[in-house]
């Protein structure tokens, strides 16, 4: 008896769940804490955590990065999976080291950030992002 290859999920569904997921994270990471931190700087340096001794200046501009800049290449699919990085940095650090007496419920809204980013750097931006025409051609 002839054996059939195992069902996939056709690439559509896939890729707007990708999609989905990159649009929805990235607009919560950057409009919750890239913006705030972007439009009050100069507040954000006085109360900005500093959890390694790096000072507050460069704690917030590698905030900055993580949650302003990176979710908008993310949202874009544009170095999806590098831009992941920092932002699973940053808030491995906020969990671990800045906010370890946090329980999950208080701490949930990060957990759930750092589950978002992690799934898109293990699977990739999908096929609906910027530039995906280029690479057909």
């Amino acid at each position: 008896m002839r054996r059939l290859p195992p069902k996939r999920l056709p690439t559509p569904p896939l890729d707007l769940g990708l999609l989905f997921l990159r649009i929805a994270g990235g607009f919560m990471l950057f409009y919750v804490h890239g913006l705030p931190k972007l439009l009050h700087y100069g507040h954000e340096l006085t109360v900005i955590e500093d959890p390694f001794g790096f000072g507050p200046a460069l704690s917030l501009w590698s905030a900055i990065f993580a949650e302003a800049l990176c979710p908008l290449l993310i949202a874009a699919g544009v170095f999806t999976r590098l831009a992941c990085l920092p932002i699973i940095g940053v808030l491995a650090i906020a969990m671990l080291a800045v906010h370890p007496d946090w329980s999950i419920a208080e701490g949930q809204f990060g957990w759930l950030l750092l589950v978002i980013f992690t799934s898109i750097a293990l699977c990739g931006p999908g096929n609906w992002r910027l530039g995906i025409a280029r690479e057909h051609d």
